[in-house]
Order: C-alpha cells, then structure tokens, then sequence
C-alpha cells in the first residue's frame, strides 16, 4: 500500500509540474499528418512553354526540353544554332530557325522536316535526324557548318528531332 501510494505521488507532482511549465502529460500524437495537411509533390515534365502557339504561328513543334536550348530570333548574332530547312514557313518563306544555348550543355526536342543544314555559334552541338525510318547523329563543331538530308547528294528529306549542346 505504502508503495502504492508513493507512485500516486510521484505521478502526481510529474502532472502538477508538466501542467506548470505547459507540457501536458499525455502522449504525443505520432499519427501521420493526413493528406490535406501535405502540399503536393511538383513534378517538372520538360514540356517547352508556349508550344502550341509556336507550332501555329511558326511552324516548329518544340516538344521537350532542359531550358537551356531557347527557339529565339534569327538576327547577326555569332552566339546562335542555326537550322536551315527546304520546308516553307507559315507565310511563305524558306524557313530558319535559330536556337540560344544558355549554358555550355544542354538540349531540345522537336520535329523539324526538311532540315538541310545545321551551323553553330559558340557552342559545338549533335544533332539526331530521321529519315526512311532510321536516325543519323550529326556533329558540328564550334563555329561550323554541316549539309544534312537534302543538302547532301541524293540525301533523304530528313527531320530534326533532337538538338544537343555539347560544349
């Protein structure tokens, strides 16, 4: 009895204390938050922003990508990839696309018909093209200029469909 009693006490002054200084005596709750409680998980798909419109307006179907091979404006700058096609643009003209590498490695992919030539800028790239159901890998050094599918002899109207930075 006497033991008994001494455990009431003890357990006593342990509640009289946590109620005290704020900490309740009852055990903590180890439950898992519920599903509310927990935000959802972002999961990046690569897809490259503004696609569908770009397709529409320029005739180029950018599919998948890092973000650090841009579609920009053809303009003087030595700093572009260049792709020269047969095929004609939305409104009428021979179309070039010139991609801007923003990091030293990288790529994008796409479905380009009738590329003819690849040039680069500052940034050595590989290119893979299909035609007749078979893919080609291209390499063009920094600085340089490659014929592919129709711009070579007898060679296949051909489709870019991937373009990698290499630096």
């Amino acid at each position: 009895m006497f033991l008994r009693a001494r455990i009431l006490l003890v357990s006593g002054a342990f509640s009289a204390l946590g109620a005290i200084i704020g900490i309740p005596l009852a055990a903590a709750d180890d439950s898992p938050p519920e599903a509310t409680d927990v935000p959802p998980v972002a999961v990046e798909q690569f897809d490259y922003p503004g696609a569908a419109d770009i397709l529409t307006t320029q005739g180029i179907k950018l599919k998948k990508g890092d973000g650090h091979v841009l579609l920009v404006d053809c303009d003087s700058t030595s700093d572009q990839i260049k792709v020269y096609t047969v095929k004609d643009d939305v409104v009428g003209r021979k179309a070039n696309y010139c991609f801007r590498a923003t990091t030293p490695s990288g790529y994008l992919t796409l479905e380009l018909p009738r590329v003819f030539a690849l040039e680069t800028g500052q940034h050595p790239i590989s290119a893979d093209l299909t035609a007749n159901g078979e893919t080609t890998t291209v390499k063009v050094e920094e600085g340089g200029f490659e014929s592919v599918g129709e711009g070579t002899v007898g060679g296949p109207r051909s489709v870019l469909v991937e373009i990698r930075v290499t630096g």
